[in-house]
């Protein structure tokens, strides 16, 4: 693996903002261990406490490799070390609550209830540790009448009200783009909510739990909807490869060479500016579509004149003629275009990393967001099954090689 110093780079030496900050992660699949990703990517030790034998789903979600393990597992369990502990035997219980002691964070996904049936729960964790944050992330939240049913990104993005807009006018709800994405927007607003409870933790010396709702993550990404419903009863409905509620034009037009380009104008300024690339400068003129309300109010027009434009170019052509004078168009770029963008390869936001294991390098995106003085960095991928059970439980609670066999022996570790 190579390391590199400079801001954005995936290695580095230099102290990170978390050092010193210890994260048992006993979430499963996504959004939790996705939380704990980033915090170890900034220095925190991170223990992902997996079930002996099989280990977490993630392990075998997504695409499969040699070593058994899938490259979503290698990619999103970076920097980790895996601890292997039956958490439904009291045996295994009882070595949490000595983990628990001696960390900083907890990160779990379990159903409301599930912790408290293990005799882990938050009451019992906080005794043990005044000073624990601890991250609870569900599909509907600690509280209310659905505390209990099952919660995965893709129901969240249904009743966050998200998919619901995802499709052409009137047709099937389709997929936001990706299944998952619900899962990262909690993650991300659970790192947040234990960053939070870490900064009043270190003012008071008292931690907290960080209740995390999948649909709530979602529902709070969805801009206006919510007052725009409550001021005026506005219902959004779907808009296909546009979106003129507020901006026109504002979607995916077709290229000349098949592929399609993004532009949006929210200001009439940039409307200028893309009339100019287009060299149609008449088009700004009072009375045709210089002002905002007049583009809105005739929206197919719009599009249909940005259309028969983008038709008669390639996509680089459109984005080149844009960019020369600053009217916002991007490609709609499939993966194997990200992976040859130069903007991608000068600021490496994929980097390759070496996996001992696999005898290969794995391209995987980088660490976000890019900090000028104590960058994130990826020591390493997803480790193998219980790789660290010995150490962590023999360094840091001082059991012996004896007693670790034991453990094993009776399928508490």
């Amino acid at each position: 693996m190579t390391t590199d110093d400079t801001p954005g780079g995936h290695g580095g030496g230099r102290g990170r903002p978390l050092e010193g900050i210890r994260v048992l992660d006993l979430a499963t699949v996504i959004a939790g261990p996705y939380a704990a990703s980033i915090l170890g990517e900034f220095g925190a030790e991170v223990i992902k406490v997996e079930q002996p034998g099989c280990g977490c789903s993630l392990r075998r979600f997504g695409t499969p490799t040699s070593v058994g393990d899938t490259v979503t597992w290698l990619s999103e369990s970076r920097n980790k070390k895996s601890v292997t502990l039956n958490l439904r035997t009291p045996e295994g219980q009882d070595i949490l609550k000595r983990l628990v002691e001696r960390s900083d964070v907890l990160i779990e996904n379990f159903r409301p209830g599930t912790m408290e049936r293990w005799n882990v729960g938050w009451d019992v964790l906080r005794e043990l540790n005044p000073g624990l944050v601890m991250l609870r992330v569900t599909g509907y939240g600690q509280t209310g009448p659905y505390r209990d049913r099952p919660g995965f990104a893709r129901v969240a993005h249904a009743v966050g009200g998200l998919a619901y807009l995802a499709g052409m006018p009137r047709g099937v709800p389709v997929t936001p783009g990706s299944t998952t994405l619900g899962d990262y927007m909690t993650g991300l607003y659970g790192c947040i909510g234990i960053l939070l409870a870490l900064r009043h933790r270190d003012a008071t010396g008292v931690g907290q739990y960080v209740d995390a709702a999948l649909y709530e993550s979602v529902f709070r990404c969805t801009g206006e909807l919510a007052p725009a419903y409550g001021a005026h009863g506005v219902v959004r409905e779907r808009g296909g490869p546009h979106n003129d509620d507020n901006a026109c034009p504002n979607g995916h037009f077709p290229t000349a060479d098949g592929r399609w380009v993004a532009i949006t104008c929210p200001t009439d300024k940039l409307f200028a500016r893309l009339a100019e690339a287009m060299g149609k400068p008449d088009l700004t003129a009072d009375h045709v579509f210089g002002r905002q309300e007049e583009r809105l109010a005739y929206h197919h027009q719009v599009n249909e004149i940005v259309r028969d434009w983008t038709g008669t170019l390639s996509c680089s052509e459109i984005v080149e003629r844009c960019s020369a004078v600053g009217a916002p168009a991007g490609p709609l770029n499939t993966i194997a275009d990200i992976f040859g963008d130069r903007q991608v390869h000068a600021r490496r936001t994929l980097v390759a990393v070496e996996d001992e294991d696999l005898g290969e390098t794995l391209m995987v995106p980088n660490t976000v967001p890019r900090l000028s003085r104590t960058p994130g960095e990826i020591r390493h991928l997803g480790p193998r099954l219980g790789a660290h059970t010995v150490a962590v439980l023999g360094e840091l609670l001082g059991l012996t090689p004896e007693e670790i066999d034991r453990l094993r022996e009776g399928g508490h570790v």
